[in-house]
This record gives structure tokens, sequence and C-alpha cells, in this order.
């Protein structure tokens, strides 16, 4: 029996059609917006151009679908092929994670209709310029890199070898892509120097931002890959995901070093401990979001624990959107003013991650992306404690 075949046999989750439910209502809502135009549907303002939409559906999508371009480097950069059962299922989550950035930047923009501008409209001085060329081409690069799967199901072997044949120069592709644009979200913050408060503001921003994505892409393929295991009743490659788990102790103490020395450099440490709600925020960041699930995933015993692997992921995907919203909407310091987000960027924001969670479930359904022959044990028991 063929992997599409097994994969068509599993039944679907009974709660598909929940998600699919909240999923046409975001989309409605979404379709609404473009109707009743961007006042209408958002709270932003001149004091406050950009919220949730930003904050989340694009600054923090970009960097929680890094775990495409993080595990293809893994496998066919740095050629540790053991990983290569799981590329698929993370270049499926960094391709839809791309198109979800895509769907709410639209929304976000006053005049969406004209985002093709791009193309033919070059300002090599706009940092936002080299962010839309390199989300673009990356789109289609890790579009590229999924496609055997589709050849694969529908047994296309032409394309199939053309596009083994060029694998390699687009996973290197994909990286530099990747490295630009994740680093380049942070430089278009460092614009913000009288305006981001000091705890977030660094002229590393850029560096930040990367290392962050790294840490977040491991975190993210953990966290999928658990969370579908679960859903999708499939055996977990828990070997595997306590490989990257042990790797992600190394990125987190980087990004929590770099950060502390520079506190410490710009005469700004005590900043975190004044009692404000930045302040305090900033603190949670750090020390949940980035010290505890360093230390726990530097912990043999909670790496190999379903449990560990699942709090611990989750940990770091709740700091990273902490961070990205701090730094993009909670830690401006605007004189006047407040924004809290319309309810329609809200139903926006949870139909766009339903109908990624109803997307990944459908394709993983019908298309060879788990390689069922891969040695792993099934866990149903552990699954049911860690993910509830």
């Amino acid at each position: 029996m063929t992997t599409a075949t097994k994969a068509q046999k599993r039944a679907l989750p009974v709660g598909l059609w929940i998600l699919v439910a909240v999923a046409v209502i975001g989309i409605a809502v979404w379709v609404t917006r473009f109707a009743l135009g961007l006042g209408r549907a958002t709270n932003l303002s001149d004091s406050y151009p950009w919220g949730l939409w930003i904050g989340f559906d694009v600054v923090s999508g970009v960097a929680l679908a890094a775990g495409g371009f993080v595990v293809a480097a893994t496998v066919y950069i740095f050629n540790l092929k053991k990983y290569h059962p799981i590329v698929r299922p993370a270049l499926l989550t960094g391709f839809l994670g791309y198109l979800l950035v895509i769907l709410g930047l639209l929304a976000d923009l006053a005049k969406p209709h004209h985002i093709w501008h791009l193309i033919i409209y070059w300002n090599f001085h706009s940092v936002l310029f080299e962010v839309g060329w390199c989300v673009m081409l990356y789109t289609t690069v890790i579009a590229l890199e999924f496609s055997p799967v589709v050849f694969e199901r529908f047994g296309w072997q032409v394309p199939l070898r053309i596009i083994r044949a060029i694998q390699i120069p687009l996973v290197i592709i994909g990286v530099i892509l990747s490295t630009l644009h994740q680093s380049s979200l942070g430089s278009l913050f460092l614009l913000l120097r009288y305006r981001l408060h000091p705890l977030w503001y660094s002229s590393l921003l850029p560096l930040f931002f990367f290392i962050s994505a790294v840490a977040v892409g491991l975190a993210m393929v953990i966290l999928e890959s658990v969370l579908s295991a679960k859903a999708l009743r499939r055996p977990l490659e828990r070997d595997l995901l306590s490989g990257l788990a042990s790797a992600v102790p190394y990125v987190l103490g980087i990004y929590f070093v770099l950060k502390m020395v520079e506190l410490l450099v710009t005469g700004e440490f005590g900043l975190m401990f004044e009692g404000s709600v930045r302040s305090n925020l900033f603190l949670v960041e750090m020390v949940v979001g980035v010290l505890l699930p360093a230390v726990l995933f530097a912990i043999p015993k909670v790496r190999q624990s379903v449990a560990g692997l699942f709090w611990g992921a989750l940990l770091i995907v709740g700091g990273l959107i902490l961070n990205r919203l701090d730094v993009s909407v909670i830690g401006q310091m605007v004189p006047t003013g407040s924004y809290f987000p319309h309810w329609m960027e809200f139903a926006v924001t949870i139909g766009l991650l339903a109908s990624g969670v109803v997307a990944y479930t459908l394709i993983t359904h019908y298309f060879p992306v788990f390689k069922e022959e891969v040695a792993a044990e099934p866990v149903a028991a552990e699954l049911q404690a860690a993910a509830g």
C-alpha cells in the first residue's frame, strides 16, 4: 500500500469541521474588510498605524514559518540526513505560514490592489522593498521545495526529476532569502529610535530577529509534529524531535547573552526592573519565553518526553509572539491615544489560523507528507497528557 493510500484511509479529525466553520467566518470577514475599508474594520489610527495584523499576522507569522528553511538547511546543507523524515512537514508548515502572512498583509494594506507595484517600482533605499521581494521569492522557492510531494502523489516523474536535480541550489537560495528578510524585519524597526522602548530598541535588532526566528523555527517543527501526531493518530518521531530540541538551548543562550550584554553596555539593564507594564512584559518574554525553555531542553529527560517537547516548544512560540507584539505594537511609546484590536481584526486573524490548520490537515491526509515507513513509536497516552 502506498503512503498516499494509507493517508487517505486515515479518518479526518472530527474537530476539523469546527475549524472549517471558523475559517469560513474569518474569510468572510476578511472579504468584508475590503468592502468596508480599513478604517471601518480596524481600530488603527495615526498614533497606532500598525496593530494585530502586522504585529501577529505578519511580523510574528514570518518568524513562525521559519521551520522550513531551518530544517531544510539542517538536512541538505549541514548534511544531517537523519532529519530527512521531518523535512516535508516543516516545508509544508513554512509554505502555509507564508501564504497566511501574505493574506494578513493584504488585509492591512490601505490599497492592497497596488501590491504588485513592488515588482516594477524599485526603491533600493526601502527596507520594505527588500523584505517584500525576499518574501515573494522565498514563497516561490519553498513551493518548489515542497512540490515533489505533489508530483509523487500524481506520479509526475519528469518534473519530479527536475526538482530533485536542483534541490540543493533551491535550499541554498531559500536559506539566503530567509536570512535576508528575517533580519530585515528587525532592520525595519531601527527607524523607530525615539518611538520604541529602549528595552526593545537596539542596533542589533536584525541579529535578534534572525536568531529568534531560528529558535522558533525549531520549536514550530516540534510543536506541529506533536499536535499532528495527536490529531492525525500517527506515530511520532520522538528521537528526531529530541535531536532538534537539543540545539535550542544553544540558540536561545546566544540570544539571551547578546541581549543582556547589549542592555549592560547601553546602560539600560535596570529598565527591566522599573515595574512598568512594558518592563514586566519584557521580563516575561525573557524568563518564560527564553530562559525557561532553554533550561528545559537542556535536560535530556525532558527532551525525550512528549510532554516536555510540547510545553518547551509552546513556551518558545509564545515568547516569540510576545516579543514581536512588543516590538511592533506594545513597546511603542506614543504620547496620545491607545489601541485595542477591533473585533474584525480578531476575526480575520483567527480565521486565517484556522484556515492554515485545515489546509495542513487536508494536505497531510491526501498527500505523502509523512513517511510512514520511518521507525517511530505510537505515543497516544503521552500525547493525550501533553496536548490535552
